[in-house]
């Protein structure tokens, strides 16, 4: 059913020359969005209402030192791009170059978190999607200088190949076994039902060992005997770059640095070492990271001990 529209207009004439006129058209509406839903915002916070809404056919900027439209500012804008996708089940690859700051979820995964000012840098991240739906978000801000937001994924064509069984020997401890003990704040802790075995436990990073750090240990129950050792790194909560694990072994206490952020889902070798087979071996990660407090986030997941 068509909408009624009541028009009144009220005139006055009282001496000489009189002239009313009236007349309107139809403003142009906004073209749907059935791309790149695009929210520019005049701040690097995505704050408040945004000052345009476009359908964008592509993440494939690169505005140099100019503005995204004319509503838009050419330094300290944001914008917000969601796109709802369509999957085959299968890995896909993800790569993003930004200038200045980004952050991408797929699906509900944080596959970059890379919120800081910086030169045009180029981010990738590896997802396996199931068939059917996913959203995809990315929130982009630029600071200053220029501005530069690309986004693109490759893959489809294959499913993950099924895991290799560890070896005879190996053994694996979780953050929910009965070998992981952890200390520090209980409110620094939070857990998701992620990760291996559909478990994890993270919290925010501290600069130095302050009275209120957190801190976890993996206690094995192995044969006196070399092990490689593998850190399992989740896709989500492994924003920082320094995680310090060290490792007590049969020689002494070994340090290992590892950019969590560099991994997604993965096994990650620490080195083999000689161990004794006794109560005292370990691995242990606190959330001093020598970060800036509160800037980055610390997993705790599994550790594996392959024979070797």
């Amino acid at each position: 059913m068509a909408s009624t529209c009541h028009r009144s207009v009220e005139y006055f004439e009282k001496t000489g020359l009189a002239v009313a006129r009236l007349q309107w058209q139809l403003k142009s509406q906004p073209p749907p969005i059935t791309q790149w839903r695009g929210e520019y915002f005049n701040d690097i916070t995505l704050g408040g209402t945004p000052v345009l809404v476009r359908n964008d056919a592509a993440i494939n900027f690169d505005w140099g030192t100019g503005a995204p439209a004319p509503s838009v500012n050419a330094d300290r804008f944001s914008v917000r791009w969601t796109q709802t996708v369509n999957f085959t089940a299968a890995m896909y690859h993800f790569t993003l170059t930004v200038d200045d700051g980004a952050r991408l979820w797929v699906n509900g995964h944080l596959l970059v978190d890379a919120w800081v000012d910086q030169a045009a840098r180029t981010y990738t991240g590896d997802l396996y999607l199931p068939n059917g739906p996913a959203t995809i978000e990315l929130q982009y801000y630029e600071n200053a200088g220029y501005a530069v937001a690309k986004l693109a994924w490759s893959g489809g064509g294959t499913t993950p190949p099924p895991p290799t069984p560890p070896p005879a020997g190996t053994v694996i401890l979780d953050d929910r076994d009965a070998g992981f003990i952890k200390g520090g704040p209980a409110a620094g802790w939070r857990y998701e039902k992620e990760g291996y075995n559909n478990t994890l436990t993270w919290t925010t990073n501290n600069y130095n060992a302050n009275s209120n750090y957190n801190w976890g240990r993996w206690y094995p129950s192995l044969a006196a005997r070399r092990y490689e050792v593998f850190v399992y790194i989740p896709h989500r909560f492994t924003t920082t770059g320094q995680a310090r694990y060290w490792i007590n072994h049969a020689d002494g206490y070994t340090l290992r640095i590892v950019d969590q952020s560099a991994y997604s889902n993965q096994w990650v070798s620490l080195g083999t070492y000689r161990f004794r087979g006794t109560g005292e071996d370990y691995v242990s990660l606190a959330d001093v990271t020598f970060e800036t407090t509160r800037s980055r986030l610390v997993a705790w997941d599994a550790v594996k001990w392959e024979p070797r």
